[in-house]
Order: C-alpha cells, then structure tokens, then sequence
C-alpha cells in the first residue's frame, strides 16, 4: 500500500517544459523525498483522448493501491476526474483526495462547468496558488481550499553572481510557450518600436520556449520577418532555466491569460536575479513586488509596456537595484518548503 498515488502529466520519454509537466514532476519528487520514494506511486496520464477513456480503470487502481491520491488534471483532464474521483470517494471513504491546481482558472471554470462543483466539494484538500483564488472559491461555498504557492526546483543566483548592466543593448527575454496568448506578439512589437524610438539598437530580444502545436504554423511565418535583434532560441531544459536567464537584463512576460496563476517563468526570474516586467494578470501581486522585483503595466496594454521599456532604457540602474530583491523573493517559492503545506496533510 503506497501512501500516496499522484495522476498526472509525467510526459515520461518526451522533451515537455510546459508548467503542467513541470509542476507534477516537482511535487512528486518532493513527496518522494518528504515520505520516501518507496511510498509514492506515479501514473502518467499522456496519451490524450486514450487516457480519459481509461480514467475509470487508472483511479480504481489508485484507490485500492494506496491512502492518498494527488491528481494535477489540466482542463479537460478534470472534466472526466473530477466526478469519478468523488464517486470512488463515497465507497472509500479512508482514501483522501488531493487536487492541486495548475493556474489560475479553476473559479471562472467551474462557473462554465457547475456539475463539477459538488464533486470537488467532496475532495479532502484543494491546494490552490493564490489569496485570490482561495477567495474566489471560499465565495462557492468550498471549505477544503488550502493555498500552496507554485515551486520549481532551481538553483537560486548568488547575490555576488548578479550580472548588472548598463550598457546598450539590453539583452531581454520570454521564457515560456510560444503561442499569442502567452503575448510573445506583444513582447517582439514593442521591442521593435522602442528600438525605433531610439533610432538605434537599445534591446535584443531573445524569444525561449516551447511552440505551441496549433501555432506552429503561425509562429513559423512570423518569425520569418524578424529583425536581426529579435532570435528565437528554442526550447531550453527547465533544468538550466535560471542560469540562462541570469545573463539577461529583464524578463518579459506580457501574459494575455488573465487568468495565470503563479508561472513557472517568473519563478525563474525571480531565482536567476532578473526583474520582470509583466502584464498585470489577475494574481500578479501574489508573486511579484511591483517596483522592488519587478514592474507591471496594466493588462494587455501594449502602449505602457513601450513606455516601461522606454523608461528603463534610460534609468538601467534601477533595474540593477532590483536584482537582489528578486533573489530574496525567490526563496518563498523553493519546493522544499512548498511541499510541506502537502507533506502536512497526507
């Protein structure tokens, strides 16, 4: 009997750097450590439509093979889990349910999706990323909501390794998957602009991730008219994340998912001694210090995000000034102690 089985996203063999993957690798390999890699079980859900046809079977072994069960469903991953897991929950009730939330959506989602909001209430424990969306749901009626920040596991810069910069041009970067909504249309436009602004050259813009496979095609083409300052540099091991973007001046994030929770990216950043400069999602303020570790710009206002970029092109020192800050913030996100607010209640 396994203390605890957690379903999801293990994309075992493949190459997956985007934050479900992530995330679940991480939670799981600090429960191994927490309880001991013997008492944790793991059951990959890649596979797509495959997988949700089998979800049946999947959580009927999860039940029977241990006391806890984790699950980290993207979207249409809940839609099938989320009552199966409540009705395996009313004829074992000894096994305790564990849901942890990748993002920022479940609230807006389940007002789409009402026939899964007594199914979740029957869940033990829903760890949620933000204040925010523990509020949001609490308004629901839910009692089982239990905030537990995003974590990555990384090497966190040294103060004494911070690279400050103060000459032209100003390396920046996105560093998440490549797609519109993730605004990296946004972030290479308003690079260009500046850049016109100026007359001359003040950033580079290096664009890091995974391509969407619905945007392929799209990103493919546009990325044909690129000017020599704006790279796309494919898709880096999560793994090196901070000592890539340590060598950078500031990290964009131009975000058009109101909705993010606490991303990956950021985490990043923050860990690497990079300020962010990011659309105001939703639950910006939960992770970012606006002016210490980072500026915001109101959502999807492309206009102010010139202008930010503008500014600190003329004022690099102020950037500079943050980087510490960024390093200090970074620790309230490290898996270790992240992982204790589950640990806790297994």
């Amino acid at each position: 009997m396994f203390i605890v089985t957690v379903i999801g996203h293990f994309g075992d063999g493949l190459i997956s750097n985007d934050g479900q993957t992530i995330k679940t690798k991480t939670i799981t390999k600090e429960l191994q450590k927490a309880v001991g890699i013997e008492n944790v079980n793991s059951i990959d859900t890649h596979g797509g439509l495959k997988t949700l046809i089998n979800a049946p079977v999947i959580i009927s072994k999860a039940f029977h093979n241990s006391s806890n069960v984790l699950i980290l469903p993207a979207q249409n991953g809940l839609r099938i889990f989320g009552p199966l897991m409540a009705f395996w929950k009313r004829k074992n009730h000894h096994v305790k349910i564990h849901y942890v939330v990748i993002g920022g959506w479940l609230s807006s989602f389940i007002e789409d999706h009402k026939y899964l909001l007594n199914p979740l209430k029957r869940f033990d424990v829903i760890y949620v990323e933000t204040k925010k969306m523990k509020n949001e749901l609490e308004e629901k009626g839910f009692d089982n909501i239990v905030v537990m920040p995003n974590c990555k596991e990384l090497v966190i810069n040294h103060q004494a390794a911070i690279k400050c910069r103060t000459e032209e041009p100003y390396k920046v970067c996105t560093f998440s998957r490549v797609m519109k909504e993730k605004g990296i249309e946004d972030a290479v436009e308003s690079v260009k602009k500046v850049n016109e602004h100026f007359g001359k050259t003040v950033y580079k813009l290096d664009i890091y991730g995974q391509i969407d496979g619905n945007q392929t095609e799209w990103f493919n083409e546009y990325r044909k008219n690129f000017p020599d300052y704006i790279q796309y540099k494919g898709v880096i091991p999560y793994y090196e994340s901070t000592d890539v973007i340590k060598d950078y001046f500031i990290l964009l994030f131009p975000t058009r998912f109101y909705t993010e929770g606490i991303p990956g990216t950021i985490i990043d950043a923050l860990a690497a001694g990079v300020p962010s400069i990011c659309s105001k999602w939703e639950n910006y303020s939960d992770v970012i210090d606006d002016g210490e570790n980072g500026i915001g710009y109101d959502f999807m206002n492309n206009e102010e995000l010139i202008k930010v970029l503008i500014y600190y092109a003329d004022h690099p020192q102020e950037i500079n000034d943050m980087k510490k800050n960024c390093i200090i913030k970074a620790q309230s996100f490290s898996p270790q102690k992240v992982i204790e607010i589950l640990a806790s209640r297994l």
